[in-house]
């Protein structure tokens, strides 16, 4: 029996593979996905070679290992069913749909642990990683009552980020991007008005008292500074790989006390440590995309043989494509 899998393999290319379907061992179960979600900034970053060779690519998902470095399997985004369990695995696992954090490809095998059972439809359960990432800004961010809030970059991230921040009692919500259909889907998830970028200063009656960068564009962080107001907090959730960050930090921002926070999923910030583990953010992750109707943000489905087709419209016309996802047959 032979699956697929998917590997990026140089600069604006990836390939599906054939590959065998392996049988687990005694503490393993294996899945077989239904459905992967593409994540446009990381991924965007391999596809482009914009992520350093010698870099990690995440220590905390056990699927993830080696380097960034050409061939390799990514993602972190899978949706399946158990088909198969090991000897020393609970008959329980069996045809349990669950979540994990694996790159894409039909069949793989996992330690029980390391999977999240779960009751969600597919298209929810895809959004969990990206859910967790907004949920762990917003904590990071800790908005007050009546605060003005802008959320730079309205990729899968920056919308979840922007629905999620829409439940607070924010005296403002502005949302920015500069793809119209971005900007609409982030007024139909709450946000109070969304603007292009070059519009961005002249959207605001105020500065901001807390603004995130999700955008990915290195020139937004310096956007993001500029209209936050005196001790005002800057969360930084982008990645930008290899791309240099350009700062003015000469003028107003000397005096500002600006605070410019970088915030991450993949751990949880010691901050929060003394109440909250990643199992507890987890829950809540699970409990909001249960109750939220997220489903606008999916524009497009491919099979996964068509991978390359997938990454080129991310690629070429991220006007039209929000979250993208392969389906496996």
């Amino acid at each position: 029996m032979t699956g697929q899998a998917l590997y990026f393999t140089g600069p604006r290319s990836v390939e599906v593979r054939s590959k065998q379907i392996p049988d687990p061992g005694p503490g393993e179960v294996r899945v077989r996905t239904e459905r992967s979600a593409i994540s446009p900034g990381t991924e965007m970053l391999v596809y482009r070679d914009e992520v350093p060779d010698e870099f990690e690519t995440d220590e905390t998902i056990d699927a993830l290992d080696g380097t960034f470095s050409y061939p390799l399997r990514y993602g972190y985004a899978t949706v399946g069913r158990v088909t198969a369990l090991g000897s020393a695995v609970d008959d329980a696992w069996l045809d349990r749909r669950v979540f994990a954090f694996n790159p894409h490809e039909s069949h793989f095998l996992a330690e029980p642990e390391t999977l999240v059972p779960t009751t969600l439809s597919p298209e929810r359960a895809l959004l969990i990683p990206n859910a967790e990432a907004a949920v762990n800004f917003v904590m990071d961010a800790r908005p007050r009552i009546g605060a003005r809030a802008a959320v730079l970059g309205q990729g899968p991230v920056g919308l979840l980020t922007t629905a999620l921040l829409a439940s607070f009692p924010l005296a403002d919500l502005l949302a920015v991007d500069r793809h119209g259909t971005r900007r609409a889907l982030s007024e139909s998830l709450g946000a109070d008005r969304a603007v292009a970028p070059e519009a961005l200063e002249g959207a605001l009656e105020d500065d901001t008292d807390v603004t995130f960068e999700l955008s990915g564009n290195p020139e937004a962080l310096d956007d993001a500074i500029s209209v936050t107001g005196y001790a005002g907090r800057v969360i930084v959730g982008s990645w930008y790989g290899t791309k240099r960050v350009p700062l003015d930090l000469g003028r107003a921002y000397h005096r500002s006390h600006i605070r410019i926070r970088s915030s991450q999923v993949s751990r949880i910030d010691p901050d929060h440590a003394d109440r909250w583990d990643k199992q507890r953010r987890l829950d809540v992750v699970r409990s909001w995309l249960r109750e939220t109707d997220l489903s606008a943000l999916f524009t497009h489905e491919f099979d996964v043989g068509r991978a390359d087709e997938a990454y080129r419209l991310l690629d070429e016309r991220p006007d039209e494509a929000v979250q993208v996802a392969f389906r496996y047959e």
